[in-house]
């Protein structure tokens, strides 16, 4: 149990620091995935942030070298594309990049929606990077996450999934604009578009009953 416990704890612990990582590393000047893919060596801002982490949240820093061995792993490990690119990501569900202008919307509201794209595994790592980069230029909606290679016990098939949240279900101008600019990117076939309110209701579309509020 306790073996259990401590894994547990490290994947709990390696999540916190990654989004303290990227926030540490975006006051510094440059986001985690535009340092990672431009091959840039932030070895010095990762341990600085790593410092900070163990400062301030010792047992959780604790319990994250021992479940990685050492920081010099850790960073080997973001460094090779953990936490950025889907098909690499192996210590977390999901990736979430959220749109800078945004603000504190919260992407849990009840107000809140998101267009669903499925992605063959072989695809999902470029179709990310158009509608990661596209999020925090501020061209689709409020953020977006997506599915990664982590074995995820609530998946329903073997594809990955993005979500492209936006502020307001009923705004179906802002909806549709999204929509739209998804296109562009490239993504041409029907999606659907999911209120947070089916999604909290726990309505699934295997049930029979329809549950995207736009197919487009």
């Amino acid at each position: 149990m306790d073996d259990v416990d401590s894994e547990a704890l490290g994947d709990a612990a390696y999540g916190i620091f990654e989004i303290l990582l990227n926030r540490g590393l975006l006051a510094r000047g440059s986001p985690l995935f535009a340092r990672v893919e431009a091959g840039i060596d932030f070895e010095e801002d990762f341990r600085a942030i790593f410092r900070a982490f163990e400062q301030d949240y010792p047992p959780l820093a604790a319990a994250l070298l021992a479940r990685f061995g050492s920081e010099d792993a850790i960073y080997l490990m973001v460094r090779s594309g953990e936490g950025i690119m889907p098909s690499r990501t192996t210590q977390m569900y999901w990736i979430v990049e959220d749109n800078p202008a945004a603000g504190d919307i919260d992407v849990s509201g009840e107000k809140v929606g998101k267009w669903l794209i499925f992605s063959d595994p072989a695809g999902v790592d470029a179709l990310w990077r158009k509608v990661r980069d596209a999020t925090v230029a501020g061209d689709l909606g409020i953020s977006a996450k997506v599915s990664t290679a982590r074995p995820n016990p609530d998946s329903r098939d073997e594809r990955n999934v993005i979500y492209i949240y936006t502020k307001d279900w009923s705004d179906e101008a802002d909806v549709m604009r999204v929509r739209e600019r998804l296109r562009d990117l490239g993504v041409t076939g029907r999606i659907g578009y999911k209120r947070n309110i089916e999604t909290f209701a726990g309505e699934y579309a295997d049930k029979g009953k329809k549950v995207t509020y736009y197919s487009v």
